[in-house]
């Protein structure tokens, strides 16, 4: 069975994680020029470095359909800068799940693959895909809904460690980033952490410092850039998320029903 994943950042490596450890092969696709913060445990960066690796699990770099089989057949995952999914049509995929978490539907349609999965909100099952993940952090996350929608979205990030919104940085400008400190550094709150132009980002809490945006990325004001663990475990920086592997366990559920319910027509 193959799996096409739009989208390659954290929740979405979580999830290529989960269904490749199962036996499952996964191709991933994303923006040209990513812009996960979670850096460390993201596929994504595969398309600018070539190949990445996370827990373990190397991704690598294809440039279309034939090169990404080629890719699977070397046991890596591919990873595709198709923000489009074009190569969907060569690759026909058994499942696709739309992971980009924009919030909204992006033009992911349930006729897509024969079995469609949506991240998060933005998604109705039954209309737009067959089944969504939750995504909210609570007692529902990883859920599987196979009628209606996923809770939406608050704007306020999920607690950790007891912050927040605190713990999120966000470009205080347009313009191109600039970081200061690197994924792993110690900060405390006050540090200025990165600039846009002559802007400072700075840190409201003190704590490690689990994702940022590379070096010359475009960004926009209030744009998320970077995320302050408090929990200050630098393990956390390169291992994926509760969250990621709670919606991997439920992205796997659904394929492993949804398919099923196919074979079984």
């Amino acid at each position: 069975m193959l799996v096409l994943i739009r989208g390659a950042g954290d929740i979405a490596t979580g999830i290529a994680l989960r269904l490749r450890r199962s036996g499952i092969q996964v191709v991933m696709t994303d923006l040209p020029w990513p812009t996960a913060i979670r850096r460390t445990v993201c596929f994504s960066t595969a398309i600018t470095e070539g190949e990445a690796s996370v827990e373990g699990v190397r991704a690598v770099r294809a440039e279309d359909a034939a090169q990404a089989r080629q890719v699977l057949g070397q046991g890596a995952i591919p990873v595709l800068a198709d923000p489009e999914c074009r190569c969907r049509e060569a690759l026909r995929p058994r499942v696709l799940v739309d992971a980009i978490l924009a919030k909204r539907n992006l033009g992911t349609r349930i006729t897509d693959a024969p079995a469609v999965i949506g991240v998060g909100p933005g998604f109705t099952a039954g209309e737009d895909c067959h089944a969504v993940v939750e995504t909210m952090r609570g007692h529902t996350m990883g859920r599987v809904i196979r009628q209606g929608s996923a809770l939406p979205n608050t704007g306020v990030p999920g607690e950790i460690g007891g912050y927040g919104e605190e713990r999120v940085l966000r470009a205080p400008f347009d313009g191109i980033f600039r970081p200061i400190f690197k994924i792993g550094d110690r900060v405390k709150a006050g540090d200025i952490v990165g600039y846009v132009a002559d802007y400072p980002m700075v840190s409201n809490i003190d704590g490690i410092l689990r994702g940022i945006l590379p070096e010359g990325t475009k960004v926009h004001t209030g744009m998320k850039s970077g995320d302050v663990d408090p929990r200050c475990k630098e393990e956390h920086c390169y291992s994926v998320s509760d969250k990621a592997l709670a919606v991997g366990g439920g992205v796997l559920e659904a394929c492993l029903a949804l398919t099923g319910a196919l074979v079984e027509q």
